[in-house]
């Protein structure tokens, strides 16, 4: 395992199936780190795009950029799905009531558009102005199915509202395909760049996640979360198993699954702003884990991957946790948070709504 660990820190192909690195680390890497792919260090570029969106935010938040008609851009809608939508939903929630970030985040609203259902996209532009909103399309190669119908659609709704000219105001692109952004109408200058060493999954620190966290709270609230993520990536990288924490859960996940025979995990935050943190991990850990084959391609003689749900506390121990306490043995990793967001004292009661939770 350790060899392993080192390998991907090393950026050796440890993708096989496609012959990449993987190298989410040096999304969130500081910027005199080295970390290679193919003999080149790629922190560099990482923050290229860093720096562009800190740019690009800080002239949308300022007001300096703005759109069509003169208006400020106050409104941001990103279209994506999968890994560029459920990190960044995730984060975006678990910001929302943040004192600070709450702050950052006045007059301004975050939306996101994942499903090609026509009720999501209603939901996602209900109530919002084109005149006042900036759409961010992201799709690595702008040939997603649901992404790109869902921003054709809302291109057909800015430009029936203010005419084609407006699309290029306002819609900016997180994607690698120039060539195809450039025909849909977007300015090759305003689409940021990933990588191929990047798992859609994993993506949440790159500008899939960067560019409308940024937009929404300010690029500086938004590097405390990457700074926060790397500290991660060190104790991971550095710390002995019996004290490494993602080892450690992985450890369970495997004597869990694999020895007792316990299928599935509940992920319990006691923190409503963690309410998006099961479906993140949902898709972190079921569609990475979830193969019927080995990594050289051999049927594999045992089930794979775990089951994962969740819900908030105290939500849960209304719904399903009766079937947790009397019905199944399902593992639960209950998460627990020091101090509120947003704490209440209510006069003669005998602890805090936080206390009680």
């Amino acid at each position: 395992l350790k060899q392993k660990i080192d390998r991907m820190y090393n950026g050796e192909k440890i993708n096989c199936t496609e012959n990449r690195s993987v190298l989410h680390i040096a999304l969130r890497a500081a910027r005199d780190k080295v970390i290679e792919s193919d003999g080149k260090n790629v922190v560099p570029d990482v923050w290229h795009v860093l720096d562009k969106i800190k740019e690009f935010s800080e002239r949308i938040r300022s007001g300096s950029w703005v759109g069509a008609t003169g208006k400020a851009l106050t409104d941001v809608v990103a279209v994506g799905i999968g890994g560029s939508f459920l990190g960044p939903l995730f984060v975006h929630t678990a910001l929302q009531t943040d004192p600070e970030a709450a702050e950052c985040a006045k007059g301004r609203q975050l939306r996101f558009l994942a499903n090609v259902d026509p009720i999501d996209v209603a939901r996602s532009i209900t109530g919002l102005n084109p005149e006042t909103t900036l759409v961010v399309v992201v799709s690595k190669t702008f040939t997603t199915a649901e992404t790109m119908l869902n921003a054709r659609t809302l291109r057909e709704w800015i430009s029936g509202a203010l005419g084609p000219q407006a699309v290029a105001k306002h819609m900016v692109a997180v994607s690698t395909n120039l060539t195809l952004v450039e025909k849909f109408g977007i300015d090759p200058a305003n689409a940021f760049a990933f990588w191929d060493w990047v798992g859609g999954r994993y993506s949440v620190c790159s500008a899939v996640g960067v560019l409308p966290l940024s937009l929404q709270y300010g690029f500086s609230v938004v590097h405390k979360f990457l700074n926060g993520a790397a500290s991660i990536d060190d104790h991971f990288h550095s710390t002995p198993f019996e004290k490494n924490i993602p080892v450690l859960l992985g450890l369970l996940s495997v004597w869990n699954v694999s020895f007792l025979g316990y299928p599935a995990r509940a992920i319990l935050p006691y923190s409503q702003a963690l309410e998006k943190f099961a479906p993140h991990i949902q898709q972190v850990s079921m569609e990475s884990n979830g193969k019927g084959v080995s990594i050289d391609g051999f049927p594999l003689p045992f089930e794979t991957g775990e089951i994962d749900f969740g819900e908030p506390g105290t939500n849960g121990q209304h719904s399903f946790y009766q079937l947790i306490h009397q019905g199944r043995v399902i593992p639960c990793d209950f998460i627990g948070v020091m101090r509120s967001q947003q704490p209440i004292y209510l006069k003669g009661e005998v602890v805090s709504n936080h206390d009680e939770l």
